[in-house]
């Protein structure tokens, strides 16, 4: 049995879940800003999320569902990982196979400070796939081992990326210490990683906002998917100035 198919067709019967009439989905955002619509699951429920995934699949060829609970997330890979491309972890990336999104030339890297900020960056870099650009991961170099963050660095500058998200939690000083280095914009990622008085990323945030670093913008805590947004818009603007003024 299929339960996806199955709440599908519940759905085109009528019967459908509180709220469904009430969301509106926006696929033409892509092609009015450039960021594709992002299904934002938590407070909705999995009758709604799937009929918004089918339904962005029908349009666009893709969805990215930010952060389905544990089920609904098990349900959605077990419907569509035989006839589409997933991508992400705690968040997820739908793609058509037969519709894939073309390369805009741009490149973002993105680099934590600690491995429990992964699943944050990788809602970061579903964004910035699907908006067209290649990424670099860098993971678990943070300032506790500083060391391990200039080779890796290094390489990303040598790849040529055009913006670099940083995340990181506990005190966020990573942000700062990269941006200090780099000649391209860097966005900060404050996760809800760390201890005591400054946990659930209230530390990191204000820790880098207050940087001195010049050079570094801030997103909202956890927001992996406006890093990953304001990092692809500056990649892919720096992608249509090569192609315009090659060297």
């Amino acid at each position: 049995m299929d339960p996806f198919a199955d709440l599908l067709a519940s759905l085109a019967r009528g019967s459908e879940a509180p709220g469904v009439s009430d969301a509106r989905l926006d696929p033409q955002r892509e092609s009015r800003k450039g960021v594709p619509e992002v299904i934002y699951a938590p407070g909705k429920t999995a009758e709604l999320v799937a009929r918004l995934v089918a339904e962005l699949l029908t349009r666009t060829g893709r969805a990215i569902v930010s952060r389905p609970a544990p089920d609904l997330h098990a349900t959605l890979r077990s419907r569509y990982e035989s006839t589409h491309r997933l991508t992400g972890g705690w968040s997820l990336g739908i793609q058509e196979a037969s519709r894939p999104v073309p390369l805009t030339g741009g490149r973002v890297g993105m680099v934590t400070a600690g491995s429990s900020d992964i699943p944050f960056a990788q809602e970061a870099l579903i964004v910035a796939e699907q908006m067209g650009c290649e990424t670099r991961e860098v993971y678990d170099v943070g300032v506790a081992g500083l060391h391990r963050l200039f080779p890796p660095l290094r390489g990303l500058l040598e790849e040529g990326v055009d913006a670099i998200v940083v995340a990181a939690g506990m005190d966020g000083a990573l942000p700062s210490v990269v941006t200090g280095l780099v000649n391209v914009p860097v966005i900060g990622l404050p996760t809800s990683t760390g201890y005591g008085a400054g946990g659930a990323g209230i530390a990191s945030l204000l820790t880098m906002l207050q940087s001195c670093s010049p050079g570094l913008a801030v997103v909202n805590i956890d927001n992996g998917v406006g890093a990953g947004s304001m990092a692809a818009l500056i990649a892919n603007k720096a992608a249509e100035a090569r192609k315009e003024s090659p060297p």
